[in-house]
Formats: C-alpha cells, sequence, structure tokens
C-alpha cells in the first residue's frame, strides 16, 4: 500500500502505468467483444470496458496515495453554483456509547463544511427554512471512509442530482463533508466515531438551525456513507429523547451499504471473491484493509469487539453481535446483484425485513456493480432505480 507516494519514485511509476496503459486499452477492448467474455453476458461491451477503467482508477491510489487534491472537511471549496457552508459541532448531543467511543479513539466534534444542491429551475437561498411540508435529502457520500467528497463536483454528487431529477418532492439535498480517516503510513487522522459526529451535526443543522422536521428528512448514503447512515440513524434511535437530539430521520436509503468492516463475509465460494471480475472493487487488495485501519483507529487493538458492534458491522455474522432495528424509519435498500458487497448487503436485507416489516423495501439491479448510481452510463439499472427510490419517497 502506498509504495509510490514519495517522488520521485511516485512520477515514476505513474508513468510506467501510463505506458502500459497504452497496451492494456487495446487489450481490454479486445476481451469486452465477445459477450461471453464479459463478466455478466448481460453487459454491453461499454460496460464491460468501462469497468476496467473504474477498476484501474480505484487501484491506483492505493500505491500512489492521492492523485489529485479533493476537497475535504478543513475548508469550503468554493465555484460557479457551489453553496457552500459551515456546519458547527453538537457536543451537548454526544452521549453514552458515543462519548466513549469518542475519548477512546481520541476524536473531538470539530466544524465541517456542508453542501446544498439545487434542482435546476428553483430559485432558493442557500439554507433557507422549509416551505410547508417540503422534504429534503441527507446525502452522506462513500469513499471506504478514506477518499472521495460531499462537494457537487465529486463522483458521488451524481446521485444527488439523479435523485434530484426524479423525485418531485425534492427540491434540495443537503451534502456533508465529514472528516475522512487515514493512518500509517499517513498521518493518523480522523477515526471511528469522528464521521459519526460529524454526520450528527449535519442532521441536527438540518433540524434545529434550517428548521426541517425530523420526518421530512430522508438520509441517503452510498457505501461507505451507508454505513454512516446506519449509525447515524441507530444513534437517533437509541438515545431519542436525551436532552435536545432530534428524532429520527423520516427514512433512509442504503445504496451499496458497506455492511461488515469485519471479515465474517470473506470467503473464497462468497460474493467477496467470486464477484471480483464483475466489480471494480477488489477485496483481496491491500485498500479495504487501509480504510478498514483507518477507520476503526484503536478500535483495531481489540479485533474481537469489532464485529459486534452494530453501529460498525450491522451485517456480521458474529454469533456474539446483538443487533435489530426496531424503531428504525422505513428504509429503503439497494443492491447491485454483481458487487462485492452483495452477500454482506443479502445479510443485512433479511435483518431489516425481520424488525421492518411492510416499512422496509429491497431492490436489486440484477447485473449492477456496487454503488452503480454514480456512473451515468450504468444504464438501465440507473435510472430504473432512481424511478423506484422516487415512487417510494
Amino acid at each position: 500500500m502506498y509504495r509510490y507516494r514519495h517522488q520521485p519514485s511516485k512520477a515514476i511509476y505513474l508513468t510506467g502505468q501510463f505506458l502500459v496503459t497504452l497496451l492494456r486499452i487495446p487489450l481490454w477492448i479486445l476481451v469486452s467483444i465477445p459477450r461471453s467474455w464479459r463478466p455478466r453476458k448481460s453487459w454491453s461491451f461499454k460496460r464491460a470496458f468501462l469497468l476496467k477503467v473504474a477498476r484501474f482508477v480505484m487501484v491506483l491510489p492505493s500505491e500512489t496515495g492521492p492523485l489529485i487534491k479533493s476537497p475535504n472537511h478543513e475548508a469550503i471549496t468554493l465555484g460557479p453554483g457551489i453553496n457552500g457552508l459551515w456546519v458547527e459541532p453538537v457536543p451537548d448531543l454526544i452521549t453514552g456509547k458515543l462519548s466513549v467511543w469518542k475519548d477512546d479513539n481520541s476524536v473531538m466534534p470539530v466544524r465541517i463544511p456542508g453542501y446544498w444542491t439545487h434542482k435546476k429551475g428553483y430559485d432558493i437561498k442557500v439554507g433557507a427554512a422549509p416551505t410547508s411540508g417540503e422534504k429534503v435529502l441527507y446525502h452522506l457520500h462513500g469513499g471506504g471512509y478514506i477518499r472521495l467528497s460531499a462537494h457537487p463536483s465529486d463522483p458521488t454528487a451524481a446521485i444527488a442530482r439523479g435523485i434530484l431529477q426524479h423525485t418531485e418532492s425534492f427540491h434540495r439535498v443537503f451534502a456533508l463533508e465529514y472528516r475522512l480517516s487515514s493512518a500509517a503510513p499517513f498521518v493518523i487522522d480522523a477515526p471511528f466515531p469522528a464521521a459519526l459526529l460529524d454526520a450528527l451535526a449535519g442532521y441536527n443543522y438540518l433540524v434545529n438551525v434550517v428548521g426541517f422536521s425530523p420526518a421530512d428528512i430522508i438520509i441517503a448514503g452510498d457505501s461507505a456513507g451507508g454505513n454512516l447512515t446506519q449509525a447515524l440513524t441507530r444513534y437517533l434511535v437509541e438515545y431519542q429523547g436525551f436532552d435536545k437530539l432530534p428524532a429520527p430521520p423520516g427514512g433512509i436509503i442504503l445504496l451499496s451499504p458497506w455492511s461488515d468492516l469485519g471479515v465474517s463475509h470473506d470467503s473464497p465460494t462468497g460474493s467477496s471473491d467470486v464477484f471480483l471480475n464483475s466489480d471494480y472493487i477488489d477485496c483481496s487488495r491491500g485498500g479495504i484493509n487501509y480504510a478498514k485501519k483507518a477507520y476503526l483507529g484503536k478500535m483495531t487493538l481489540s479485533p474481537s469487539l469489532i464485529p459486534r458492534n452494530p453501529y460498525i458491522c450491522p451485517a456480521s455474522l458474529d454469533p456474539d453481535l446483538v443487533i435489530d432495528f426496531k424503531g428504525f424509519p422505513r428504509t429503503f435498500l439497494v443492491a447491485g446483484g454483481a458487487e462485492v458487497l452483495y452477500d454482506q448487503i443479502i445479510t443485512l436485507r433479511d435483518r431489516m425485513a425481520k424488525d421492518l416489516g411492510d416499512q422496509f423495501t429491497y431492490y436489486e439491479a440484477k447485473d449492477a456493480f456496487h454503488d452503480y448510481l454514480i456512473f451515468e452510463w450504468h444504464e438501465p439499472e440507473r435510472t430504473e432505480t432512481l424511478k423506484a427510490i422516487a415512487k417510494w419517497v
């Protein structure tokens, strides 16, 4: 991991990869032409080819570190049409387990940025109070807790744009720039529960600053953001009634949620291995282990406790995990049938369906890969899913 993060080795490695890729591209094209050679026979040539490109782009930073500087929690990144603002921390709303984890990992609540995205054609003042009955989407982005951003220029912003486009009841989306985690060989920073503290501050901002009723807030999270959405909702449910803590939201949308940060779903016969050729995430490489190490922080010193923590591993198969979803709001869970996280999402599905009954909806795109709503070319599954979400909302 990150063997080529320093210059000049980084430049040499990237140059070599660029030259080799000139040879790879014709090969990727060649192996994507026969339908029988594609990861799924239903896939088009375009999808089979672009998956290989996406996988290459995802793996590269695992060797070099970030290739470009992305927006982060340290500053609001401005630009044309960018509606950024600061969200204040909420130390008074931290209690119970969250307070203990905060102290154990030496994490403090801090001010973080957030970004509003408005539907085209609507003239809305940034942070304006809601109109009567207005619903809002609160988006927590994916990226393994170590990369990507809430900024409207980030690839994950395609999710917010897609939901806004297809859902009449949403006029705007608020995305929070929660802190990303890092570990050696970089500076150790923002382990669990930093992102959860930030997500709580963002939710409080929508309720107690902007003025939305919790019932009118839908939280949507993709990949690691789905894990964070589950954790935030769990906290709001478990500690409902504490001081000025807002009530749980009106609903949550979990998009390819990372649901087991342990290893209980790792199996040579499971989706984590069998679906490697149909996804851009490679669980066999070090990147996912680094993400776990960075996010879990000092908790890695007690590895047996990780799969027993419902805030981190709601789909863990550990027999000592005690978990339920009673009190959770209505939930829309999405999975791609070709993604490496498929098995753990199915475990999560079964648990949520048991406790939520008709308040739970599961949607599966049979041959879609991980977090496919990011990719605007992943059709027809992307549009079909967005329409299903709109109907559910």
